[in-house]
């Protein structure tokens, strides 16, 4: 499956005690994944998925900012490159399976990998400071499916989940999927919702933030 996310960006982000509001632009974000399914009982299902968190930022400061050993002066105009990927490894157990209503959950290892970086040009002279992310993060998974009677459309939900040590990650998506092709060989369904995720970090890689990206989605999933 695959979707295009057009999110609008808000929060604050730096080091501890020391979190600046950039602005973040709006933008549109990619997002894929592919699950393996199999009828074995005790052993887990798989799903893979690739999230891009991708956003620019400015501002003028009205303190002074320290960030990755840089200090940036108030007053300063300051940009910033938000740009966080992540791969959700997840095992998951199908508990309820009817064809009209299904129940998954299971556990999620959220691998970060990326970078945010804060610039500011004054006189000629210019400053950048980069703080890199590479963590995996434990996160717990849930996802359900209700087909609708007599219909090709069914309502869907799922998401991750973790608070714990002064970290608050979760994400979720709802929306309708309509049964575009359904037969032996392949089944097709065209997707669309509403899709957020938070990302508030205590000290991760010395970075500090509080962050959500939120909107609407649509997209497409192949069932073979």
């Amino acid at each position: 499956g695959g979707s295009i996310w057009s999110n609008e960006a808000s929060g604050t982000f730096g080091e501890k005690n020391n979190l600046v509001d950039f602005n973040l632009q709006d933008n549109e974000q990619g997002s894929f994944y592919i699950a393996l399914e199999h009828p074995l009982p005790f052993i887990p299902n798989l799903l893979i998925a690739s999230t891009t968190l991708d956003t620019d930022g400015s501002t003028t400061l009205t303190e002074s900012f320290e960030f990755d050993g840089e200090t940036f002066d108030v007053n300063v105009p300051v940009e910033t490159t938000f740009d966080i990927n992540y791969v959700d490894y997840t095992l998951y157990y199908e508990v309820f399976d009817n064809g009209l209503f299904s129940f998954d959950f299971g556990l999620t290892g959220r691998d970060f990998d990326g970078d945010v970086t804060v610039s500011s040009t004054v006189e000629g002279a210019s400053t950048d400071a980069t703080i890199s992310i590479t963590q995996i993060v434990p996160m717990l998974y849930v996802s359900t499916i209700v087909g609708l009677p007599g219909t090709n459309l069914n309502l869907f939900a799922n998401g991750n989940l973790l608070s714990f040590d002064g970290h608050t990650l979760y994400d979720y998506q709802v929306g309708i999927s309509y049964e575009l092709i359904d037969n032996l060989a392949v089944d097709v369904n065209l997707t669309a919702g509403y899709k957020a995720v938070k990302l508030e970090l205590e000290d991760i890689d010395d970075l500090y933030t509080d962050v959500e990206f939120s909107g609407v989605f649509a997209g497409v999933v192949v069932h073979f």
